[in-house]
């Protein structure tokens, strides 16, 4: 028996199918991780770190290098889509398990919303509701398609996104304008600005989670999972540092923080303004691969919700042909296609940073319970403080949206217990 009192996470009645190798759980996990927040996310992270942003960008590598061994361990031992929703509810109990997943679901819809409206921005800026509707509903059709479809699209838009970023990196390194001094720590930002960033920052890192709730479909999970989590993080700490190096290098700490488009200020600061156009292309690609793997992620999560009947158990439904839940999927594609076409979100999603944290959070306080052996649970333990240190250290604005929507779920959960009781 698990601490929820149920038994180990077997999953009822139909499930999905296990399509995924490690190939296609780390490309899953890289259109998560390498989508447009490496496009947007530096500005910000360099205005609160200055010329610490490097550190900045070490700090948050090493809380996900420490949540992404939490991660795959609890997946390894628990093969079912959900993610830490599943983690928490049979290691720590059913609350916990439920308030990681209200964090997930409700932050992770509005990103949803918010990456959509990034695809119009850049599509086309005089109608981003309507491109991003399109988008939505284009998305929801390839994972209602099956698995396998879905990973198919996620190879194509990493390939196109990382030989962009590729070009960003080749063109900045190899300019006149490049000068090594602009890497240099220092400045005044201190600690608290570096772990602003930080927690900034580690928003681009956590997509890898992707690979955890799609557990249900990856082919002999025990393997695969803990290799592909490592593999993707891997190659997309990789990916950041040589940009982030790139960008800096040309803009020096004070540009970048003032860019609004930091890759794109850079190609035209490097004296190669024609790629503008192919980095703008490219953040538009990484967005619909950012969108592609949320939808997913949500969706599953959903599904693993709903059949505990946290949400409406229709949406547990899994699709008899192409073993989906195209119930969750249906649903997390209309409610995200409703607020992209009516509000914009973009700039009111701090709390999802917070949520994300809050989540990891729970997973390794599950991980922690895996082993009692300390050197077993240093790694969890660094990944709980660290979590913790990076939501309380985001801006206050932030933190106080992020506390409220993760008390509105303690109050969700509150009222359905006491409503549920004889």
């Amino acid at each position: 028996m698990t601490r929820s009192g149920s038994p180990p996470a077997s999953v009822p009645g139909p499930q999905l199918r296990r399509a995924l190798g490690v190939g296609d759980a780390v490309v899953v996990g890289l259109g998560s991780m390498v989508g447009a927040g490496i496009f947007a996310a530096l500005g910000p992270a360099a205005r609160a770190a200055g010329s610490g942003l490097l550190l900045g960008l070490a700090v948050a590598a090493v809380v996900a290098y420490c949540n992404a061994t939490s991660s795959a361990r609890l997946a390894a031992r628990y093969p079912a889509s959900g993610g830490t929703y599943v983690y928490g509810r049979e290691r720590l109990g059913v609350f916990w398990g439920y308030l990681a997943g209200w964090a997930f679901v409700v932050g992770k819809t509005a990103s949803c919303a918010a990456m959509a409206l990034t695809v119009g921005a850049y599509v086309w800026p005089g109608q981003a509701h309507a491109v991003a509707v399109a988008a939505v509903v284009a998305l929801t059709a390839v994972n209602y398609g099956g698995i396998q479809k879905s990973a198919w699209l996620t190879r194509v838009i990493v390939a196109v996104v990382l030989a962009v970023l590729a070009s960003v990196v080749v063109v900045c390194l190899g300019s006149d304008a490049s000068a090594a001094g602009r890497l240099a720590v220092g400045g005044s930002a201190g600690a608290g600005g570096v772990l602003q960033a930080a927690g900034l920052l580690f928003f681009a890192f956590a997509g890898y989670a992707r690979i955890a709730t799609l557990g249900e479909e990856v082919r002999d999970p025990a393997r695969t999972i803990p290799r592909a989590i490592p593999l993707a993080l891997g190659i997309a700490l990789v990916v950041y540092a040589g940009v982030s190096v790139a960008v800096l290098s040309v803009l020096g700490a004070r540009g970048l923080g003032a860019a609004t488009a930091p890759l794109a200020d850079a190609v035209r600061a490097a004296g190669v303004p024609a790629l503008v156009p192919v980095v703008r292309a490219g953040a538009a690609v990484a967005a619909l691969g950012s969108l592609l793997a949320l939808i997913l992620g949500v969706s599953r999560t959903t599904l693993a919700m709903a059949r505990d009947r946290h949400l409406p158990g229709a949406l547990a439904v899994v699709h008899p042909r192409f073993q989906v839940p195209h119930r969750a999927e249906l649903a997390v594609g209309a409610v995200v296609a409703v607020l992209a076409a009516t509000v914009d979100v973009r700039g009111a999603i701090g709390f999802s940073s917070f949520g994300v944290l809050a989540y990891y959070a729970v997973a390794n306080a599950s991980a922690w319970t895996l082993d009692p052996a300390p050197l077993r649970r240093a790694v969890p333990a660094v990944g709980l403080i660290g979590c913790v240190t990076l939501a309380f250290a985001l801006p206050w604005v932030s933190v106080a949206v992020g506390a409220g929507v993760l008390a509105l779920g303690v109050g969700a959960y509150g009222v359905r217990r006491w409503t549920a009781a004889p």
